[in-house]
């Protein structure tokens, strides 16, 4: 394997082709839950669990089920299952080990089923034939730069909060056109890395 590789895909991953800012996917909850930092770096994390388990999951269905079986036109409806179930199971943990972040999640946590960011990654893995272990180290990635991404978020909305701003830009007009400068600046990583 080699290891300049993985760290090229990594980079390319969290800065270049970030989930959020490059591919547009995961927005519902990258708007809805950074609004404090601790929501945010909680849903992320439970990002990562998701997205990168259910990468390794429907990376064997396809590889020995899917593929095999020439049922191809299965894997999205197969991904979404795989999503739903891993979703159910990090719900029931948290309720049981962390119930704190999980009341602060709030309706939240369901969304991450309803993420296009893991289902999006699952199936980019995929369509880009990558081996099991950099399809491992692209969700992780992909994961840690949405960690990044909400992370920058919600510590800009906090500090937003105390700013004083014309009524016509308070809530969501101030979110968006933040959303939009971050997503400029992570721009500027283009070009950073080509595979």
């Amino acid at each position: 394997m080699d290891f300049t590789f993985l760290l090229l895909v990594s980079i390319n991953s969290i800065f270049v082709s970030n989930i959020v800012f490059a591919q547009f996917l995961g927005i519902c909850p990258y708007m809805g839950v950074s609004k404090k930092l601790d929501t945010a770096m909680g849903m992320g994390m439970a990002v990562i669990f998701v997205m990168t388990l259910s990468n390794v999951i429907t990376y064997i269905i396809t590889a020995y089920i899917l593929v095999p079986f020439d049922l191809s036109f299965l894997r999205t409806i197969a991904f979404i299952l795989v999503i739903a179930s891993l979703v159910q199971f990090v719900e029931i943990f948290m309720k049981k080990k962390l119930n704190v972040l999980y009341q602060s999640l709030g309706i939240y946590l369901p969304l991450i089923t309803t993420n296009c960011a893991i289902l999006g990654v699952a199936l980019l893995a995929i369509q880009k034939e990558y081996d099991f272990i950099t399809s491992i180290v692209f969700s992780l990635a992909n994961g840690v730069g949405f960690v990044l991404a909400i992370a920058l978020f919600a510590g800009i909305r906090e500090r937003l909060e105390y700013a004083k701003l014309p009524k016509s830009l308070e809530g969501s007009p101030v979110a968006l056109v933040s959303a939009a400068i971050i997503s400029m600046a992570f721009m500027g990583f283009s070009g950073l890395v080509r595979l």
